[in-house]
C-alpha cells in the first residue's frame, strides 16, 4: 500500500463511523431513534427481512448490468440467503450503533470482505431503500385489509337479503321516521363500504413505482437499470422523480385516509347496534358469544365488542393527525420527520382497522333481527305518516296540505292513545274521490321504489355484488402479480447462486 493509499475499512469501522465520522450515538439516544438499545430477534427479523428481500433483486439487477461479477454476486446471494433461512441467528447480539442495515451491512464485510460486501451498496442509499421497503409493506398490509374488508361486505350483503322482509322504522335525530328493512339498512353500510373500497384499490395502485434507484435523492450516475429492480420486486416500473421517490409519503397518509373512513363507518354502525340491542329498544339479539357479563352485576348483557369496534377507528383518525403534523412544512426531500416519524405511527392504526374489521365480521354475522319487536315500533312510531301524504299528493291534494293533514291525524292518534293511523280524512277543498286507506308497513317499504329506497334492496344488493366480485377479481389479480414476482426473483437468484457456483469451481 502506498502512502497515500485510502485503506479498507474494517466491520468495526463500517458499523461505527462513516470515515467522516469516527463515533456514533451512545445507548440511551439510539433506543431513542431506533426502538432499541441492543435489537432484539424480533426487531432483526422484521427490519432485515424486507431489506434482504430488496438486496436480492438489487444484487441480481447489479450483476445484469456488469457492475458486479458473477462470483461476488453468488457469494453475496448466498450469504443473504442463509442469513433469511436461518432467520438472521447470526447476527443476533451484535452491536448495532448505526442501526441494524449498517450492522447488517457491516457483517457482510466481515464475512466476505470488503471486495464482496462493501460492493452491495452500490448505486442506492438508504433512503431509497427506506422508501421501498415502506412501499413494500404499505402494499402488503392493504391487501390484507382489502381482504378482510371483502369479507365483511360479503357477509353483510348475505344478511341484507336474508332479513330483506323484517320491516324496521329508520330514525333521523333519534325519532322514528320512515319504514325500512333490517336487510336495507345493512345494504346502506355495504354501500358507503364499497366506496372506501374503490379508495384503497386506488391507494394500492399507486404504489406502483418502485422508489429503488432514486439514491439519496437525486438518483445515480451509475449505469443501473431501476426497471429490472422493480420488477423482481412487484412494481410497475422504477420512480418517476428521484426526490419525490424519497421525500414523499403522501401515500401513507392516503392510506391512512381510506382506513379511517372505513372504520368511521363501521363506528356508526357499532353505535346503532349497541342501541338497538339495548332492552329499551330491544331490536337486535347477540349471541352469548359475543356478549360480556359483568363482574359486580349478575344480570347484565353487555355488548361490549360493539365498543371496541367504535374505539378502533380513534387510532387511524389519529395516526393520520400525527402523520401529516410530521410532515407539515418539512423540506420537500429525504427526512426523519416525514420517512421515520410520519411512517411509523401508520403500522399500529393499520393493525387496529383490520382488528375492527374482523370483529364487524362476527358481529354483522352474529346479529339476530327481532322482527315483532321492530314492526311493533314502526307501527308506533307512525312511520307511514309520509307514505299516507304521498298518496294524497298522488291524487292531486297539495304536499304542504297533505303534510298539515296527516300531521294533525298524528296528534289527534296520540291524543287519544292509539299507537297507530287507521284512517285519514280527506282535507276541505280535495278534489271529489280522494280517499286514502292506511298502507301496510311491508307495502309502505316496497313502494318506496324510487331513489334507492327499500322497494329497490334486491337492485343495491345486486349491484353491490358485482362489485364486491370486481374487488375480488383485483385484489386476486394483484396478489397473483406479487406472488409471480417472488418466484421471478427466487428464479434470478437461484440462477445466479449456480453461475457463482460455477464460477468459483473453475477458478485456479
Amino acid at each position: 500500500m502506498t502512502a497515500d493509499a485510502t485503506p479498507t475499512p474494517t466491520a468495526a469501522q463500517t458499523a461505527t463511523g462513516t470515515g467522516r465520522l469516527t463515533a456514533t450515538l451512545r445507548p440511551r439516544t439510539r433506543r431513542v431513534v431506533y426502538g432499541f438499545g441492543e435489537p432484539g430477534p424480533e426487531a432483526i427479523r422484521q427490519e432485515l427481512g424486507p431489506i434482504t428481500t430488496i438486496d436480492l433483486a438489487h444484487v441480481v439487477m447489479l450483476t445484469e448490468c456488469g457492475l458486479l461479477p458473477p462470483g461476488p454476486a453468488g457469494a453475496l446471494l448466498a450469504r443473504i440467503t442463509r442469513l433469511r433461512a436461518e432467520d438472521f441467528r447470526e447476527l443476533h447480539g451484535l452491536p448495532a450503533p448505526r442501526g441494524l442495515y449498517m450492522m447488517y451491512e457491516g457483517h457482510l464485510v466481515a464475512e466476505l470482505g470488503a471486495d464482496v460486501g462493501g460492493k452491495l451498496h452500490t448505486g442506492r442509499s438508504r433512503n431509497d431503500i427506506k422508501a421501498t421497503v415502506t412501499a413494500m409493506r404499505l402494499r402488503t398490509e392493504l391487501a390484507d385489509l382489502l381482504g378482510e374488508l371483502l369479507r365483511l361486505q360479503a357477509v353483510l350483503l348475505s344478511r341484507a337479503r336474508a332479513h330483506r322482509e323484517v320491516v324496521m322504522p329508520i330514525y333521523t335525530h333519534f325519532q322514528p321516521a320512515m319504514p325500512v328493512g333490517y336487510g336495507y339498512y345493512l345494504a346502506g353500510i355495504a354501500t358507503a363500504l364499497d366506496r372506501d373500497l374503490t379508495a384503497l384499490r386506488h391507494t394500492v395502485d399507486e404504489l406502483d413505482r418502485c422508489p429503488l434507484g432514486a439514491g439519496a435523492v437525486s438518483g445515480t450516475d451509475l449505469p443501473i437499470e431501476p426497471a429490472r429492480t422493480a420488477e423482481l420486486l412487484g412494481f410497475a416500473g422504477p420512480p418517476l422523480h428521484a426526490t419525490d421517490a424519497v421525500a414523499a409519503r403522501d401515500t401513507v397518509l392516503r392510506a391512512l385516509a381510506n382506513t379511517a373512513s372505513a372504520a368511521l363507518t363501521l363506528s356508526r354502525l357499532a353505535t346503532d347496534l349497541q342501541l338497538w340491542s339495548t332492552q329499551e329498544f330491544g331490536f337486535v339479539d347477540f349471541p352469548e358469544r359475543l356478549v360480556g357479563g359483568s363482574s359486580a352485576m349478575p344480570q347484565k348483557r353487555n355488548a361490549f365488542l360493539l365498543e371496541h369496534v367504535k374505539a378502533k377507528a380513534a387510532a387511524a383518525v389519529g395516526a393520520w393527525t400525527a402523520s401529516a403534523s410530521a410532515m407539515k412544512s418539512t423540506p420537500f426531500t429525504n427526512s426523519i420527520e416525514v420517512g421515520t416519524e410520519a411512517v411509523a405511527v401508520a403500522w399500529p392504526a393499520l393493525a387496529a382497522v383490520r382488528d375492527c374489521v374482523l370483529l364487524a365480521q362476527v358481529l354483522v354475522s352474529g346479529a339476530r333481527p327481532v322482527p315483532e319487536r321492530m314492526e311493533r315500533r314502526a307501527e308506533e312510531g307512525f312511520v307511514t305518516a309520509t307514505v299516507i301524504a304521498n298518496r294524497l299528493v298522488a291524487q292531486g291534494v297539495p304536499f304542504r296540505t297533505a303534510h298539515h293533514v296527516v300531521g294533525a291525524a298524528v296528534r289527534d292518534a296520540i291524543e287519544s292513545g292509539a299507537t297507530e293511523l287507521t284512517g285519514i280524512d280527506p282535507p276541505e277543498g280535495a278534489p271529489d274521490g280522494v280517499s286514502v286507506a292506511v298502507p301496510s308497513l311491508r307495502a309502505a317499504v316496497d313502494a318506496h321504489d324510487r331513489g334507492g329506497g327499500p322497494g329497490e334492496c334486491d337492485r343495491t344488493v345486486g349491484v353491490l355484488r358485482d362489485r364486491l366480485t370486481a374487488h375480488g377479481t383485483w385484489l386476486a389479480e394483484h396478489r397473483a402479480h406479487t406472488r409471480d414476482a417472488r418466484q421471478r426473483l427466487d428464479k434470478a437468484v437461484g440462477s445466479l447462486l449456480t453461475a457463482g457456483d460455477e464460477h468459483r469451481e473453475g477458478a485456479p
